[in-house]
């Protein structure tokens, strides 16, 4: 039997996913909060095989509870549940040594999987995530470059791109043709489009 511990702040969801998991012969949900004190307490006296946890939570973060566990090295592993597909909580999610880093918007039969992998000793991270990551450090752009496309995201023209960064307005122009250049793009259009798809801005 693998015994389970949810930390989810959102009441509906938690009930939901505490049903949903007790629904498999295999599992069985030992407790759950929708604080991060409570579940930190509670993880210390239950002794749950997969703690899952959110990541925004009152009181304290599910990242928080996570280094908590790593640093006491309790047995139990944990699986990081979110919306958040961002790169400094993925980063701070593996300096705490978790288990799983899993999006809410994943299938239920991939949470469910993912228990029996981390309990088998695997380490399961969603796809999304990796690939997030990767497109986040092979970004091309200097950090001037992204500074100009990030101005130039809110639609404004390269006049006031100009102004607003206190450049020459050629300067801004040459900005803008090295970001076309260097993502292989024709207009700040498409840049500012591959720019949000792999989480530059």
């Amino acid at each position: 039997m693998i015994k389970i511990y949810l930390a989810e702040d959102q009441s509906l969801l938690n009930s939901a996913l505490t049903q949903l998991l007790d629904l498999e012969d295999d599992f069985q949900v030992v407790g759950s909060a929708v604080d991060g004190a409570k579940a930190w307490q509670d993880l210390q006296i239950l002794k749950p095989n997969i703690a899952i946890l959110d990541i925004e939570m009152p009181k304290m973060t599910g990242l928080e509870v996570a280094s908590r566990v790593n640093k006491k090295k309790l047995d139990e592993k944990v699986i990081i549940l979110t919306t958040f597909a961002q790169k400094a909580y993925f980063e701070q999610a593996v300096a705490a040594n978790v288990a799983g880093y899993l999006l809410k918007d994943s299938p239920s039969d991939e949470l469910i999987t993912a228990i029996r992998d981390v309990f088998e000793g695997k380490t399961i991270f969603a796809p999304e995530l990796v690939v997030n990551m990767i497109s986040v450090e092979n970004n091309p752009l200097s950090t001037r470059e992204m500074e100009v496309l990030a101005v130039a995201e809110s639609g404004i023209t390269t006049k006031q791109i100009a102004k607003q960064l206190f450049l020459s307005e050629g300067t801004v122009r040459n900005y803008l043709s090295a970001i076309f250049s260097k993502l292989g793009v024709h207009n700040r259009i498409e840049a500012i489009k591959m720019a949000q798809r792999n989480k530059w801005l």
